[in-house]
């Protein structure tokens, strides 16, 4: 997600920083597990929300 908050277009979606809290939050809450628990799964998997997601339904 860009620093821009206004764009939120399908490139804006694809992939997660970790660097900036208001990302943090909208991708915690859109999978429904703590900050702590994105982290942990960022840092395993990388940036991509696909793979991110995966590995939060597989550790579920």
């Amino acid at each position: 997600m860009p620093d821009d908050l206004t764009n939120r277009g399908p490139q804006d979606r694809s992939r997660i920083s970790l660097l900036e809290p208001h990302e943090v939050q909208y991708w915690a809450d859109k999978f429904n597990v703590s900050k702590e628990r994105l982290s942990e799964a960022v840092r395993n998997v990388g940036h991509s929300a696909d793979a991110v997601e995966r590995e939060l339904k597989r550790l579920a």
